[in-house]
Formats: structure tokens, C-alpha cells, sequence
């Protein structure tokens, strides 16, 4: 059965609403208006609205819409001010917490893609309209106005729905990236599929890491057991069969309730070229790991986390901070041939290096992909390391660079199987000689 919500929480709903449109002076009969022609002339809109929650409370294009006069993205029509873009600003009238959490979130800061390499690569090797349908599309970019537009949106800016997008009246970021328009739907936010509009593809793919994951295969094998519409969805309550991105990331548990901030369960941020473990990542574990305990032991859980850690290390340290030293000597020493950044061949080697590969293999150990973890992550990063980037950096010829790279493969024990028998390594492996070369690594890391 349905559950309704409770008389308190619908006055606390309504009130805010009652006082914005009698303060706006909106009557009833202009709002009914706005149902009245949007059932014509964007029938799918209405239809969405109508099958909503909001409908079901009362919440009407108006009471979202509408704008006061100091808006910059307000206009008049058909009597009433309103505005085209619906804010977190707007949103957090009703919904205070969730907004806030938000607009503090990591997701609130992506339009800052415009300060990065990114964006950088997709205005000077593609151009503006890639870096529009591409960049801004997820990320978000600022909305930019245009008094001569029916709306007052400029086109090269609107449609955006990028999740940091930065709006005009000051605020950070989209709700309906995730709550999608106008159904605002509780299962299909909950659902993977609407992560997957961003977070897939070579250099972040999370979408398909969870997809060969158990936790994927669980879930997509088991849809109709996930009671992905229930008002109430707690894990281990309300369904135990898979968990989903938002279970992990935002939803409830028997001791958290929903977060809007994605920071507060990831510990290690897997996104630059080095990873580092974030501030207060032993409480952001743990409150990962209170997600886990649902469905796993204690034993499981911190082996999974001891072993996502050992290949965040490994990569670091056997392939980043090198490659990461080896660019800034090249830089420092004006070898590269060209200024312009990514005018080098060596440039490209090293971002695909770690903002491709490198990542692959961190997002594949983070979430139990053992295919994106090798061949797609550390397969590629070593072959490109080994054959790719240090041949790019003997063809620049630079004294100290070369010097660098030397001493790695002769003297690291890391590297310098290069220099061994293929058989002695095999006993190696046999042995335990390897292992225990990482195991001593590992234990000099957690030391650190």
C-alpha cells in the first residue's frame, strides 16, 4: 500500500508555498492556468507533473517557477513573473537540508571544469560547441542571459542541466540531474542508469565498473525485488537484494540518513593524478562501511578496503608520482618543443596515462571491477608507462629526465624486472619473492 505523508510534514511542505504565492499575489485561478495550457501544449510535461508527488501536494508550476523582480532570469507571462530555470535556491524553499547538502557537495563544484584541462582540451582541439554539448552537458557551465530571448536564456548556454551548473541568481548546481523533470521520480533517481548519463566512458566509467561488478549483476538480476518505489528505502529494511550507486553513496541506513553530499562516504579521491586519502576519510569509511555491514562481515569489508588501498598505493607510487616527476623536470627545463599545453606528443601519453587509464584502474578496484582494474587500468598504464611515455622522454633528450628514468629501471625493484630473466621471474612468482616485494611496499605505505 501507498504510504502517505504525515499531516505535519504536508502542512511543513505547504506553508512555504501558501505564503510565496499570496506574497507574489498569484490567485488561484492564474495558477490553474498554467495546468490548463501546458495539458496542450506540452502534454508530456503536464503528464509528468500530474503522476508526481508534487502534484499529489499541491506543488504547481507556480510555486517552482515563479520569480520576484530582482530575478535576473525573470520575465512576465501570461501575467505572472516567472523564470524558465528552476535553482537549488528555489528548490531548498521547501526542501532546506537537502539543498544545502548539495550546494557543499563535490557535485555542486563541477561547472569549476571550466578552470581544467578538460575544458581546455575541448575548446582548443574540438571548440565551443563541443565544449557546450560535451563539458557543460555534465559538468555544468554558467547560464548566461539574453534580454532579446523569449525567456531571457541565451542558446549557447540553455538547455543545461550539468550538475554544477552556476545559475544566475548565485547559485551552485541542478537538482534535476538526478531528479529528472517534471516526475521528480524517488525509483528513477535511485536507479543506476541515472548516474550513467556522466559517470561512464574511458576516463571515469563507474557505470560500467558497477555493471561487471556483483553488487551490478545483484542488482540487475533482481530489479522487481528492490522496491525501488517505496517512500521509505533503508537497506536491510526495505530491500536486501543489490545495492544500487545511491545506496552506497546517499541513501538511508538503519544509522544514516540520506545525504546530498557524496563527499561524506568516499574516502580517497581517485580523480587527479595522485591519489590522497581526503580530510576525515577514517569517518567517511566508516560510514561506507556501515553501508557494507548490511551485506557483508567485517572480514570482508576491511579485506576489500585493504586491497582497493594496496592498488591506490600501487599505482601511485610505481607509475604517477614517477611520471608525475619526470613532467615536472621536463617543464622545468624548457624540453618540451612546443609551449602550448598538449602541442607535445608526450603530453598526451602522460594525461591519458593517468586521467584515462589511471583512473580506470583506481574506479575498478574502488568498486569490485576486476576487468577495469587490470587490462582496462593497470594492464594499460604499465604498457603505456614502459613503451609509450619513456620512449617520449629518450626521444626529448633531456639530461636530468634521462638520469631519472635510469636510475628507476636499473635500481628500483619495482622496474628493474625489465633487466631479469623471463624464468627467474617465474620463480619469483612461485616462490613468493614478488608477493613479498609488494607485501614489504604495502607495510612501508601504511607505515607512512
Amino acid at each position: 500500500m501507498k504510504r502517505t505523508m504525515p499531516w505535519k510534514a504536508f502542512l511543513s511542505l505547504l506553508m512555504p508555498l501558501v505564503f510565496l504565492s499570496s506574497a507574489y499575489g498569484i490567485s488561484a485561478e492564474l495558477e490553474g492556468k498554467c495546468m490548463t495550457c501546458h495539458k496542450e501544449k506540452t502534454p508530456g510535461i503536464y503528464l509528468q507533473w500530474k503522476n508526481s508527488e508534487h502534484s499529489l501536494h499541491n506543488v504547481t508550476c507556480y510555486s517552482c517557477h515563479q520569480a520576484s523582480r530582482g530575478d535576473k532570469d525573470g520575465f512576465m507571462h501570461e501575467g505572472a513573473r516567472i523564470a524558465t530555470m528552476v535553482t537549488p535556491k528555489d528548490c531548498g524553499v521547501c526542501h532546506t537540508r537537502e539543498a544545502d547538502e548539495f550546494m557543499q557537495s563535490y557535485h555542486a563544484e563541477a561547472g569549476k571544469i571550466l578552470e581544467s584541462n578538460d575544458a581546455y582540451l575541448a575548446h582548443v582541439i574540438g571548440g565551443d560547441p563541443a565544449a557546450v554539448v560535451g563539458c557543460a552537458s555534465c559538468h555544468g557551465a554558467k547560464v548566461k542571459l539574453d534580454n532579446d530571448s523569449p525567456n531571457k536564456l541565451a542558446v549557447g548556454s540553455w538547455p543545461n542541466s550539468g550538475i554544477g551548473r552556476l545559475n544566475p541568481d548565485g547559485s551552485n548546481g541542478s537538482c534535476n540531474a538526478c531528479h529528472v523533470r517534471h516526475a521528480f521520480s524517488r525509483e528513477q533517481v535511485r536507479r543506476p542508469e541515472t548516474c550513467g548519463k556522466c559517470h561512464l566512458g574511458p576516463d571515469h566509467p563507474q557505470k560500467e565498473v558497477y555493471e561487471e561488478s556483483k553488487h551490478g549483476i545483484a542488482y540487475h538480476t533482481n530489479i522487481s525485488k528492490m522496491n525501488l518505489e517505496s517512500e521509505k528505502w533503508v537497506v536491510g529494511e526495505d530491500y536486501f537484494a543489490g545495492p544500487t550507486c545511491a545506496t552506497c553513496h546517499a541513501s538511508a541506513t538503519q544509522n544514516q540518513r540520506i545525504t546530498h553530499d557524496y563527499r561524506d562516504r568516499i574516502s580517497w579521491t581517485t580523480r587527479p593524478k595522485i591519489s590522497y586519502l581526503l580530510d576525515g576519510w577514517e569517518e567517511k569509511r566508516a560510514n561506507m562501511q556501515d553501508v557494507c555491514r548490511n551485506c557483508h562481515g567485517k572480514v570482508f569489508y576491511e579485506g576489500h578496503y585493504a586491497q582497493y588501498d594496496a592498488l591506490v598505493h600501487l599505482y601511485n607510487v610505481k607509475f604517477a608520482e614517477p611520471a608525475v616527476e619526470v613532467m615536472k623536470i621536463l617543464r622545468e627545463n624548457n624540453s618540451l618543443e612546443r609551449t602550448a599545453s598538449f602541442s607535445n606528443d608526450i603530453e598526451w601519453i602522460f594525461w591519458e596515462l593517468w586521467h584515462h587509464e589511471g583512473r580506470r584502474a583506481r574506479h575498478g578496484a574502488a568498486m569490485m571491477g576486476p576487468d577495469y582494474a587490470w587490462w582496462h587500468g593497470i594492464y594499460e598504464v604499465g604498457k603505456h608507462f614502459y613503451f609509450d611515455f619513456i620512449p617520449a622522454v629518450e626521444e626529448l633528450g633531456d639530461d636530468e629526465a634521462l638520469a631519472y628514468i635510469h636510475e628507476l629501471l636499473e635500481n628500483d625493484p619495482m622496474h628493474n624486472w625489465m633487466n631479469r630473466n623471463t624464468d627467474a621471474l617465474k620463480d619469483g612468482i612461485r616462490s613468493g619473492e614478488l608477493q613479498k616485494l609488494y607485501d614489504d611496499f604495502y607495510q612501508a605505505q601504511l607505515e607512512d
